[in-house]
């Protein structure tokens, strides 16, 4: 016998929360906060925290607007979603958001360029080293 389907709300899938979770990444690689995310497309704080969380789904009209602020296509929220799997970050995209949260916390604007210029000088001396090799 078939379960009884349930009517009200129904739980977040894990398209919803891979979705928010995409939404998240780039807004943080743009260094928005979700409060200027939010007036962006046109929403409360925290109606965009729910799409993040993937607790609200996003309508597809919402999505397009969102896509737009973004400056992506509406493909890339579904990039790399596996079909029965949740969204597993890879190490480095892990170490990317962390990058971006704790840069976005430093206050003073010098210490930011200073940041700023030495991740330019490391991924220069990096390349150096690579073609060295």
């Amino acid at each position: 016998m078939p379960a009884p389907r349930v009517v009200g709300r129904s739980r977040p899938q894990d398209v919803d929360r891979y979705v928010g979770a995409r939404m998240r990444e780039r807004r943080v690689m743009l260094g928005l906060t979700q409060q200027q995310m939010a007036d962006l497309i046109g929403v409360t704080y925290q109606q965009a925290h729910k799409y993040e969380k993937g607790i609200n789904r996003v309508a597809a009209g919402r999505l397009y607007s969102i896509a737009r602020a973004l400056g992506v296509e509406v493909g890339y929220f579904y990039e790399g979603l596996q079909i029965g799997g949740g969204f597993a970050p890879t190490p480095g995209q892990r170490m990317l958001l962390d990058l971006a949260r704790n840069f976005l916390n430093i206050l003073d604007p010098r210490h930011r360029e200073a940041v700023a210029t030495l991740a330019r000088a490391l991924a220069e001396s990096d390349d150096g080293d690579q073609r060295a090799a």
